[in-house]
């Protein structure tokens, strides 16, 4: 059986790491896989093409989708299509239609849609007005939290009846050895006091600016060193920021990392600072390596992950205060690794994996 996913294209996001970790059980579970990209490029280019087949149809905007994916599904007649991502989960809709075959489409959506400062005005019109429609050719949409799911029901107008919520599989990667380049720079982070880290794009969703701040004033009382792991356009900003509030010699930002689990390893405590998120899939890597979190309880995912702090303490999104006392509060009581392990494993590949699978292939035993 063929089952084919739809993506934007391969650059080192969640959504996309979520995808080839499902393409890996699919395989497993000996069906055929093919990955189709709008664009052939990004930073999980390779393993995509080591491992599955993988069709460029070189789409670079959006409105050229409809009939390259048409044209696509009418030669290639996959079983099944999982669409990732709006506006592809929307676009593959049009397309099962035009091509004229019996697709068993599943879209999955990763964002809030209500928190999503990208999503352009006319696309906000386009789910209000014609939401139902566009997902009608859907056999289940797949939404990877509950908030996610609410955000359906409220801006496209999804019933509940319609919507599946999986939340993401998350495949921990074994620590691997920093490189001498690495410990070499980060040799003031390794060798400090309380080592906390962060991970995610340089950008205004994740909350650096907030991190910064509750980090300086978590300093006037301890010696706490923050690592982020990242790239992105607000690099000169934050590294300005930190100079500003006295903490530059206290703050690492050494760009993106394929591994964070080499350095999670090393962390006393992971924090999430979003002001939203569509899951969080950083939050169960950490679990995965035992490491203690503090995380904003923003929308949506991070309070489904972490059972409303059962697995680690919540605070309000955008309050460096109550982030620094968490955190604070953390250090002096860390929670046992095996809990945060075994909450890791909630969310286990395989496990997810065969969820969509009942969905894409219709089979429900």
């Amino acid at each position: 059986m063929i089952i084919s996913i739809l993506l934007p294209d391969l650059r080192c996001g969640g959504a996309e790491r979520v995808m080839l970790d499902l393409a890996h059980e699919f395989v497993r579970a000996g069906h055929e896989v093919e990955f189709v990209c709008m664009q052939a490029r990004g930073e999980f280019l390779g393993e995509a093409r080591q491992s599955f087949s993988l069709v460029d149809l070189a789409t670079p905007r959006a409105r050229h989708l409809p009939l390259a994916l048409t044209r696509y599904l009418r030669r290639r007649r996959p079983v099944s299509l999982l669409a990732a991502m709006w506006p592809l989960t929307g676009i593959a809709g049009v397309a099962t239609r035009l091509a004229g075959r019996d697709i068993r489409l599943v879209s999955s959506e990763h964002v809030d849609f209500r928190h999503t400062p990208s999503l352009r005005q006319s696309e906000r019109w386009a789910l209000k007005r014609f939401g139902q429609q566009l997902y009608a050719p859907c056999h289940s949409v797949v939404a990877v939290s509950q908030g996610v799911a609410d955000s359906l029901q409220e801006v496209a107008g999804l019933s509940v009846e319609r919507l599946t919520v999986i939340h993401n599989p998350v495949r921990p990667l074994p620590p691997g050895l920093m490189t001498a380049e690495d410990r070499r720079h980060l040799a003031g982070w390794l060798e400090g006091g309380m080592r906390l880290i962060a991970i995610g794009t340089l950008k205004r969703q994740k909350g650096y600016d907030v991190l910064l701040r509750a980090l300086a004033d978590l300093r006037k009382r301890q010696d706490a060193r923050l690592l982020i792991l990242g790239e992105g356009q607000l690099r000169d900003e934050l590294e300005r920021l930190a100079v500003n509030l006295g903490i530059a010699d206290g703050v690492w930002m050494p760009g993106f990392r394929a591994n964070p689990g080499t350095f999670l390893q090393h962390a006393d405590v992971f924090v999430m600072s979003s002001n939203w998120e569509g899951f969080g899939n950083v939050i169960v890597e950490a679990l995965a390596a035992g490491v203690a979190i503090v995380s904003t309880d923003c929308p949506s995912g991070p309070a489904e992950i972490l059972d409303n702090g059962r697995y680690g303490h919540l605070v309000p999104p955008a309050d460096a205060m109550a982030l620094s006392r968490a955190i604070a509060r953390m250090l002096d009581a860390p929670m046992p690794p095996d809990l945060l392990k075994a909450r890791a494993r909630s969310f286990r590949p395989p496990d997810k994996a065969a969820q969509y699978l009942r969905l894409l292939t219709g089979d429900q035993n």
